[in-house]
């Protein structure tokens, strides 16, 4: 065959796939495209929400908000500005919730179905690793995190002044008391009572999520393959694939209006007084976790680079950034896994899974909040104490999800456990979560990315060939290889 035909011929089957994936975007993520090589990474910049996109976005939402924080003060910034300017951003966050659970109950029956027609306990392997790695990970997260701040950030930390811990907010003082009537058992019975729906409307309603997962989960086992409940699950899959498709497109405004504002409410200066110590030691721990314990753990299985796997996601973990929940930035996680191999059941299975079990930014922050608010009071925690704050964190990091309040309340419930008065400096503590949950998000999303192709390859699911619905091409994992 001259050259010429060879090109006419991969130029006929590039654009028929293209075309293909506007009709059918399910079925054309299993066929098989070769990568433009004249392609460079920087081409798609003009692609409508493409990574790079995103990432600029991030970045001048970031640079604007704190120009303006530092220059004009946050204090000084008028609430109905900032609250106007979050409109855009809240509504596409809205839009991206309004089809997360939908698309869990797809694609938890779907994926079901799908390690059903694999041999005999092929579904269960995967549910085995995927259970069993997120619980791994969640500890090694949990230990390096309190080791880190019993030896050495515990350090640095003051103790505060009588005054200085006293509530003298009526509101706070009401907060703290609720919280502190949190109890283990409650927790423990609560969790277990959100896997089984008392009544699946009210879950649907009040998006109780762990107890819809289950539910799809035993719904796709024990439906029969050619159940008519299938093709309206499927024909329901792609139209929520369409108005993602959609959202994605968009979503460079929509992180740059859910960043902004936010950056708005940044008091740099109470930052570097009262709670630096704290943040640094929370990301210093999410680095060192998503910088060297995961990709430690990727390289190991898979013998790849895990920066640069992580680099090509980009996408989610921007997304999970701006908009400080792993639920709606599940649609995101989804499309960027199966953009880059992971096989279509696999990632409809462990990424929800993920989403609501795998928090391993919010069992970083446990640790060290617990260990802020005994050191700024001159409480001395012992051995044991740690102890204690390890096994309940690991507990309270998968429990996060259902309970409202999630992290604060649990936070509480550790702190009182071993002793830990409650006191105003919680109130601190609450002032500036919502900046730090965004970095636990953000480290969630991205270790439910790394856990995909390790459970993949630990429990030998064969690689189905997932075609980039951005680029119509399939993104290959050659250039990553060590």
């Amino acid at each position: 065959m001259s050259e010429k035909q060879e090109h006419e011929t991969s130029k006929h089957i590039s654009d028929e796939g293209i075309q293909h994936a506007s009709s059918n975007p399910s079925q054309n993520e299993a066929q098989m495209i070769e990568r433009d090589p004249n392609r460079k990474w920087w081409h798609g910049i003009k692609e409508p929400g493409h990574a790079l996109q995103i990432v600029v976005a991030a970045i001048l939402a970031i640079i604007i908000g704190l120009a303006v924080t530092t220059t004009v003060g946050s204090k000084n910034i008028p609430q109905a500005a900032t609250v106007i300017i979050g409109i855009p951003g809240t509504l596409w966050l809205r839009a991206l919730r309004a089809v997360v659970l939908p698309l869990i109950i797809c694609a938890m029956i779907l994926a079901v179905q799908k390690l059903r027609e694999m041999s005999t306990g092929g579904g269960a392997v995967v549910a085995k690793w995927a259970v069993g790695y997120y619980v791994l990970t969640t500890l090694l997260a949990i230990l390096h995190s309190t080791i880190a701040v019993a030896v050495g950030w515990i350090r640095l930390m003051q103790v505060m002044r009588e005054e200085d811990r006293e509530v003298t907010d009526e509101d706070d003082k009401k907060m703290i008391e609720e919280r502190s009537a949190t109890k283990i058992h409650d927790v423990v019975k609560q969790m277990f009572e959100s896997f089984i729906p008392q009544n699946i409307f009210s879950s649907l309603a009040n998006d109780g999520l762990l107890a819809i997962l289950i539910t799809s989960v035993i719904v796709g086992y024990l439906l029969k393959p050619n159940s008519p409940i299938l093709k309206v699950v499927k024909e329901i899959e792609e139209i929520i694939t369409i108005i993602i498709a959609w959202l994605i497109k968009v979503a460079p405004i929509g992180v740059f209006f859910l960043i902004l504002p936010n950056l708005f409410r940044l008091d740099i200066a109470s930052i570097a007084q009262n709670l630096g110590v704290l943040i640094g030691s929370s990301l210093v721990g999410m680095f060192i976790h998503l910088f060297i314990v995961l990709p430690i753990i990727f390289f190991l299985v898979l013998r790849r680079n895990p920066y640069a796997y992580w680099m090509r996601q980009s996408p989610a973990w921007i997304t999970a950034w701006g908009t400080a929940s792993s639920a709606a930035t599940l649609p995101v996680t989804m499309r960027c896994a199966k953009r880059n191999g992971i096989p279509d059941s696999l990632a409809k299975f462990t990424l929800p899974l993920g989403c609501l079990i795998n928090m391993d930014g919010t069992a970083i922050y446990f640790p060290a909040v617990v260990v802020f608010l005994a050191a700024t009071q001159d409480h001395q925690l012992s051995g044991a104490d740690y102890v204690i704050i390890v096994l309940l964190s690991t507990l309270a990091s998968i429990g996060t999800t259902p309970i409202p309040s999630s992290s604060l309340v649990l936070t509480v419930m550790i702190a009182t456990s071993v002793n830990v008065e409650i006191t105003g400096m919680y109130a601190v503590v609450v002032a500036i979560d919502w900046f730090i949950d965004r970095f636990r998000t953000a480290i969630n999303v991205s270790g439910d990315l790394f856990a995909a192709p390790i459970i993949q390859k630990l429990a030998k699911i064969e690689d189905d060939g997932v075609v980039s619905e951005e680029e119509g091409v399939i993104v290959a994992d050659h250039n990553d290889r060590v």
